[in-house]
């Protein structure tokens, strides 16, 4: 995510509820994946779960995106 979007997102996030705590999920998120590119070795267990992690981080970037979308289409009429 580019630094502007998150600036956007955090501008948006203090009048919309659902968008702060997407954006926290998806900062969580990220703090967990970081954990796991930290270690050197991961079991085949933290490799399933990392790749679990990074589909609902993705995931949580798209919705984080259509609300930032929808808060620009909004705040242009």
């Amino acid at each position: 995510m580019e630094h502007r979007e998150e600036e956007l997102i955090q501008q948006h996030a203090v009048h919309d509820e659902e968008l702060r705590g997407l954006y926290q999920e998806h900062l969580e998120l990220k703090h967990q994946l970081e954990a796991f590119r930290n270690k050197l070795y991961l079991t085949p267990e933290e490799e399933l779960e990392k790749k679990r992690i990074q589909k609902l981080k993705l995931a949580s970037k798209d919705r984080l995106m259509d609300l930032l979308n929808r808060h620009q289409h909004d705040g242009a009429h």
